[in-house]
């Protein structure tokens, strides 16, 4: 359309002896209508993955959702590159890297869905003295007679290991990665942005497809997750009307294991982050103002070996069971019907899948009963990470830390 519209003025204006120049847009709006003209080439994903798991029509018996299962099903690419989109924009909490660009990209995502209210707030300084990240809040009414509350992480965790990467972590390459023709790398691909992004794909296609939503929705994101949710806290704190009338409370997402079995989970267990400092100054012994050089320890007594030895008896031998006096106490008994939907669960679950889609080499346990028991109901004390002195991988450098601290989540 546009090549037919400026042909004839080039003709014209080559034939008043205009300049070459006049004649550039045209060649502009050519390459523009050439560029449209060409269909936009696809991904090569199949909306159902590389195997055949897939829905069973059969069992569906409304054909609105048949609809909303086909739509999904035709615009998947469109789904894909909307994750893209957001994989590709850090996140990372910990550092405020590209925070305040993802609160906004979030509140945009909300705003596509039609929501009445989308807002980003500044939640301020916390209890802990340190400001919280923003809160991403909408409130989307349909006049439906329930509403259900969504909460959503926009941040990550930082990018601590480059070279355990095969791809970039921000440009969410769709690759190829055995067993599996089509995988997308990147931060928070899987934690927790993609199940966060198939919700809102899938409530995006329920629009399309109906006009509107069964329920009222609520949604309330936070940029602190990874910080022990400092910023959340305290908006909840502060804002409990926006929440009044909420029925129901669903979590950042689900799952769906290469066996087809998928879930989404019911709640999250409590966390409780502790660090622990050995110091010279607060022992009385070793350095006690700076590091000092590690030739000195032949002398001198060394806070970061008396950290380790305190470390060592917190745990069993095994590493696992947790030494600390009262540590499990007041925790209460399965009930039969929780035992009877793990048992239930453990008739499905293969070890050696489960281990390697979480990248282990293997559990605590062999029995796939008791590694459920453990990863839903049990109790842990794990080391995050030690920092102290010579914090230069491969580089020299004698130090004897005055130093030495160690975090630690519980749950």
């Amino acid at each position: 359309m546009h090549t037919i519209k400026y042909i004839p003025l080039v003709v014209l204006a080559a034939g008043l002896g205009f300049a070459v120049g006049c004649s550039s847009p045209s060649v502009e709006a050519q390459k523009a209508a050439t560029a449209k003209a060409q269909p936009k080439p696809k991904l090569g994903i199949r909306p159902a993955g590389d195997t055949e798991i897939q829905p069973d029509m059969t069992k569906i018996s409304s054909d609105e959702l048949k609809k909303v299962y086909s739509y999904i099903d035709e615009h998947i690419d469109e789904h894909v590159e909307n994750l893209q989109k957001w994989v590709r924009q850090p996140s990372i909490s910990n550092s405020g890297e590209g925070i305040a660009e993802s609160a906004e990209m979030v509140k945009g995502f909300f705003e596509q869905l039609g929501c009445q209210q989308a807002r980003v707030y500044d939640v301020g300084v916390t209890e802990w003295g340190a400001p919280g990240n923003p809160v991403v809040y909408a409130k989307c009414d349909y006049g439906a007679p329930r509403t259900v509350a969504i909460y959503w992480q926009y941040d990550t965790m930082p990018v601590t290991q480059p070279d355990a990467w095969t791809q970039p972590p921000f440009e969410a390459n769709l690759i190829e990665q055995g067993p599996y023709k089509k995988v997308l790398i990147g931060r928070g691909a899987s934690n927790s942005k993609g199940p966060e992004l198939a919700y809102w794909n899938a409530l995006m296609s329920i629009k399309a497809v109906t006009g509107t939503m069964p329920v009222n929705l609520i949604f309330v994101a936070e940029g602190d997750e990874e910080r022990m949710d400092i910023g959340l806290r305290k908006f909840v704190k502060d804002h409990p009307d926006l929440f009044a009338g909420a029925d129901a409370l669903i979590g950042e997402g689900g799952g769906q294991n290469p066996s087809g079995s998928a879930g989404v989970g019911g709640g999250s267990e409590g966390c409780v982050y502790i660090e622990l400092t050995t110091s010279g100054k607060a022992w009385g012994r070793g350095p006690v103002q700076s590091d000092i050089h590690g030739s000195n320890k032949r002398g001198v007594d060394s806070p970061a070996w008396r950290h380790i030895k305190m470390l060592s008896s917190l745990v069993g031998p095994d590493g696992n069971t947790p030494l600390i006096k009262g540590f499990s106490d007041g925790m209460e008994p399965l009930s039969a019907e929780e035992l009877a939907g793990l048992k239930k669960a453990a008739e499905k679950m293969d070890l050696k899948v489960a281990a390697e889609n979480i990248g282990v080499a293997r559990f605590i346990a062999e029995d796939p009963l008791t590694v459920l028991k453990m990863q839903r109901y049990g109790l842990s004390f794990n080391l995050d990470g030690v920092w102290s002195g010579n914090m230069y991988a491969g580089g020299a450098g004698a130090i004897l830390p005055n130093k030495i601290t160690s975090k630690h989540n519980m749950r």
